[in-house]
């Protein structure tokens, strides 16, 4: 298979996820600057400055992230990325997001994860996701979508010390029975 792009400009009724760019720092960082945004977080001081700048620079070496726009607002809703694609497998994986507060709750999280996987799974047959072993709120989510816990492993968060992580995986298959129900 040809290589794909794992930064395309996404988009559906909800949500437009851009390629994340330096110039979008400032708008990025006025969302993770709340506390509450990383209470769950594996890094909890994600909301200070000089450490949501370190995450900021991995985000931009990944070369899959994304900036969230909610479409109704045209307002910055957090980011999100592809990760780490291995070849062998045929598998990505999707993590590092987070959201404003404003958007919890709201079902962003569920239409940004189904545009994803929407579009990778014309690509690869599975999905992992790092999701932080503190972190319910987003293992709740993921679990929603039809992924599994499979295992946990210490993750070396760029720039940061390892955090305990669950992982969690989706096939190709898992993905169009779930979603179609």
């Amino acid at each position: 298979m040809a290589p794909f792009n794992i930064q395309s400009i996404l988009e559906n009724d909800r949500a437009m996820l851009t390629p994340l760019q330096e110039k979008d720092f400032d708008a990025l960082y006025a969302v993770a600057s709340d506390p509450k945004v990383w209470e769950q977080h594996p890094n909890k001081d994600r909301w200070k400055q000089e450490v949501f700048r370190t995450f900021f620079e991995g985000a931009m070496e990944s070369k899959g992230a994304f900036k969230i726009i909610d479409k109704a607002t045209g307002h910055v809703a957090g980011s999100t990325r592809f990760y780490d694609y291995n070849e062998k497998e045929n598998s990505i994986l999707i993590g590092y997001t987070f959201y404003g507060t404003s958007f919890w709750g709201t079902g962003m999280n569920k239409a940004v994860k189904k545009m994803m996987l929407d579009y990778i799974f014309q690509f690869v047959s599975k999905v992992y996701f790092h999701i932080g072993a503190v972190n319910t709120r987003s293992q709740i989510a993921i679990g929603r979508l039809g992924a599994q816990k499979v295992a946990e492993e210490e993750i070396a968060y760029f720039g940061e010390a390892p955090k305990l992580n669950f992982i969690y995986a989706i096939t190709k298959e898992e993905w169009e029975r779930t979603s179609k129900s």
